[in-house]
């Protein structure tokens, strides 16, 4: 009865990925978003201007 024990809890919370998969939806399509405005641009002001 006198014996005390010393219990370690260990609580591990399991993040979800839907998170990461957040985060890399939003990288990419913010790279897409750049990429289309550079070519919007050169075909607008470059190649409008030659033809």
């Amino acid at each position: 009865m006198g014996d005390n024990k010393d219990i370690e809890v260990e609580k591990r919370e399991k993040k979800t990925d839907t998170s990461k998969v957040g985060v890399a939806a939003i990288k990419y399509i913010t790279y897409l978003i750049i990429f289309f405005g550079i070519l919007w641009f050169l075909i607008n002001y470059v190649f409008g201007r030659l033809l």
